[in-house]
């Protein structure tokens, strides 16, 4: 099998703008005093084209018991979850807390038994559970499994249904 180089880039992105001590190469001709100092300057002002009204806000820090509950639902989520990857719960234990995304990739990975072999050797250990939350509604979890002498990391993504109010995996995905 051979392998291709990776041609140059075909267009070349600079910032915008002038770079600092960068003039102009051609300055402008002389303005006449009377003439307004930019075409719109007595125009009416132009609406912006994204309103800060429809501009994304960042989510607020969540409060303390806020987080807490997070962090405990998801420790328990990935419990259930690595023991279903394992083989010692039936995938179906999880299917109303997952998506349809979630659960078609859950059950490619029960298929292919990335921690089932490691189950049979001996206990499976869970490491401390990572979680962040990228949005308010949604939390992402990374999960060490240590199996023997292996070591194996999950990693899900939980989200909050909006009419139900009630967390489901929408991803998962094992190494």
């Amino acid at each position: 099998m051979t392998q291709t180089a990776l041609a140059a880039p075909l267009v070349t992105i600079r910032p915008l703008g002038r770079r600092p001590g960068h003039s102009h190469p051609h300055p402008p001709a002389h303005t006449p005093a009377h003439a307004p100092a930019h075409p719109s300057a007595h125009a009416e002002p132009r609406t912006p084209r994204h309103p800060r009204a429809a501009c994304a806000l960042p989510a607020p820090p969540p409060d303390a018991d806020e987080a807490a509950a997070r962090r405990e639902l998801a420790r328990r989520f990935a419990q259930r979850l690595v023991e279903v990857l394992a083989g010692a719960r039936p995938a179906g234990q999880l299917l109303r807390h997952t998506t349809h995304d979630g659960y078609r990739q859950l059950s490619g990975l029960v298929r292919r038994g990335p921690l089932r072999s490691a189950a049979g050797r001996g206990r499976l250990g869970l490491g401390p559970v990572h979680d962040s939350s990228p949005a308010p509604d949604a939390v992402e979890v990374c999960v060490r499994v240590a199996a023997g002498h292996r070591q194996h990391v999950v990693a899900f993504r939980l989200e909050r249904h909006r009419r139900t109010e009630v967390w489901q995996c929408a991803a998962v995905d094992t190494r």
